[in-house]
């Protein structure tokens, strides 16, 4: 279909100013027809009834620079043929993810209804910003419920999960118990009793990490309840979560320690002014259970010794 449009723009164009000024561009660059080297043209075709399909990358990595103003040619290739043609930021309506961030084009969305009019930021402002995904993400953020999170981060946060999603139970036994470590300074919800405390350490597996754990309660629960020995006397019947957070104390401390402000700020959701003393707070907040030991001040005191 290319081929047929740039054919026709290239006859279309003789006696106007744009007469040999047509480009079909190969390989895989945006857009894919471009005139006078300011304009261009992206063709899109379906075989189905509907005018909706998939867009290019929000990134717009391989845009022809110096491209100005692009228009969308929509064809669908079913009894009758039908073609439309609108300007390109004109018809996209949200943002999907394939293996990146992609405009929805909708062919037919109605005037003041695209993503720019909900985002309340131009289409050409969006593409020249330094990290367009942000505003993206921010806008859905507003709509997440507890513990769930976009799916694809900002860019300043791009560490790449890699291609392979990995179970946990496949994981070394060192693997396993860094991340336990980090779950428990970065989500201190799952030392509550409330029944979604694991659902945002999972999001964060899946999302960050490209690690899935079907049985992520286990994890820190399984082994039923144990004993503490401080100051010279027991606490039996102490929760294993509690147990494990004991036994690893030192390290979570160098940890805590190790990570940055930014980071836990926005785990946390909340400015920070001490960490220990902040990490401490937000696990008495959590800790509605009744256990046989004072928690908090026997991690005050781990803490203090260690130093």
């Amino acid at each position: 279909m290319e081929d047929v449009v740039a054919e026709v723009m290239t006859e279309k164009a003789i006696g106007t100013p744009f007469e040999d000024s047509i480009e079909l561009i190969s390989g895989q660059k945006f857009p894919d027809i471009i005139a006078k080297r300011l304009f261009g043209v992206e063709v899109k075709t379906t075989k189905q009834n509907h005018w909706i399909t998939t867009g290019n990358s929000v990134l717009e990595s391989t845009r022809i620079e110096g491209i100005e103003r692009i228009y969308m040619l929509f064809g669908k290739m079913i009894d009758p043929i039908e073609f439309k043609c609108r300007p390109y930021e004109d018809c996209l309506s949200d943002v999907v993810v394939t293996h990146s961030p992609r405009y929805l084009i909708n062919m037919n969305l109605s005037e003041g209804e695209t993503i720019f009019d909900r985002l309340k930021l131009p289409y050409d402002a969006l593409r020249n910003l330094q990290n367009p995904i942000k505003p993206i993400t921010d806008y859905y953020r507003q709509f997440l419920k507890s513990g769930e999170e976009v799916w694809w981060l900002d860019q300043e946060e791009s560490k790449g999960t890699g291609l392979i999603i990995r179970l946990w139970n496949n994981l070394s036994m060192g693997e396993k118990k860094q991340y336990m470590l980090k779950s428990m300074i970065l989500f201190p919800e799952i030392f509550s009793n409330r029944p979604d405390k694991f659902n945002r350490l999972a999001v964060w597996l899946v999302n960050s990490e490209g690690i899935v754990c079907p049985n992520i309660r286990d994890v820190f629960t399984a082994g039923g309840r144990g004993t503490i020995e401080w100051r010279g006397k027991y606490y039996a019947r102490v929760p294993q979560i509690f147990i494990r957070l004991s036994n690893s104390i030192n390290e979570i401390q160098t940890l805590l320690n190790c990570t940055e402000l930014g980071v836990l700020e926005k785990y946390w959701k909340k400015p920070i002014e001490n960490k220990e003393e902040n990490w401490l707070g937000m696990i008495k907040e959590n800790l509605k259970s009744t256990i046989s030991i004072d928690l908090i001040e026997y991690l005050k005191d781990r803490f203090n010794c260690s130093k």
